[in-house]
């Protein structure tokens, strides 16, 4: 299958929206269509178009119900992509992050490569030299990815299997993606009201330490740390609502 236009999907904000929630779990068709803020006969089209390009895979799949068959989306693709828009460059490069690059340390020396030049010859032997650098931080962003998405594999299987809410693991999962949230933020994206949001928080805030201030949430690292450590005192701080 031909590279998918990551760039076309991705400029649409329902198809954003709709892979941010396929990130948190694989979806059922009523399940998407109520987590956005358009028609159903909108997002079947979105959903048509992602997997036209293979970015994602539809099955059905019987329910705990009587009635007929699930359709469910998953995302079908593991890749990072990069790109650079300058003046003087356009270019982009998809990352496979299903596929281990087999290193654990890079170091990038840039010392040797002056900034100006003189001539075309040495200033193309330095382009070489600088895309060599390139290609070992590209390598390092790919170990990088392939093991946060592991990670986050891993704690998606833990939370649900150990709390089992799926509107806290999409508040966690965000969360942790974007460094934080505002309420606002979250209320758009689940399309939830925001003091749903806000109870939600509390109750993720029990398993998962969180600071929620001002209207903004994000992993609370100190108390993290603590509780990692077993501190019994790793409570709620007082300055957080």
């Amino acid at each position: 299958m031909d590279e998918p236009d990551i760039f076309y999907i991705l400029g649409n904000r329902v198809r954003r929206d709709l892979l941010g929630h396929l990130t948190c779990t694989e979806c059922y068709f009523s399940f998407l269509s109520s987590k956005v803020s358009v028609s159903s006969t909108a997002v079947a089209k979105h959903l048509k178009i992602m997997e036209r390009e293979g970015i994602l895979k539809s099955y059905e799949r019987e329910g705990p119900f009587i009635g007929p068959a699930r359709k469910y989306y998953d995302i079908a693709i593991s890749r990072s992509y990069v790109a650079t828009v300058t003046p003087n460059i356009f270019w982009y490069r998809g990352l496979d992050i299903g596929k281990d690059p087999g290193i654990d340390r890079v170091e990038i020396d840039l010392t040797h490569v002056p900034e100006e030049h003189g001539d075309i010859l040495r200033a193309v032997s330095s382009f070489l030299e600088l895309t060599g650098e390139l290609e070992k931080l590209l390598k390092a962003l790919q170990a990088v990815e392939r093991r946060r998405d592991g990670t986050m594999k891993e704690i998606k299987e833990l939370y649900l299997r150990e709390i089992g809410d799926m509107t806290q693991l999409a508040i966690l999962h965000y969360v942790l993606l974007e460094g934080e949230a505002t309420v606002d933020e979250l209320s758009d994206r689940l399309n939830l009201k925001e003091r749903e949001v806000l109870v939600k928080a509390g109750e993720l805030d029990k398993f998962v330490p969180l600071r929620i201030k001002d209207g903004r949430i994000q992993i609370d690292r100190e108390r993290l740390k603590r509780k990692i450590h077993g501190d019994d005192n790793a409570g709620k701080d007082k300055g957080s609502g």
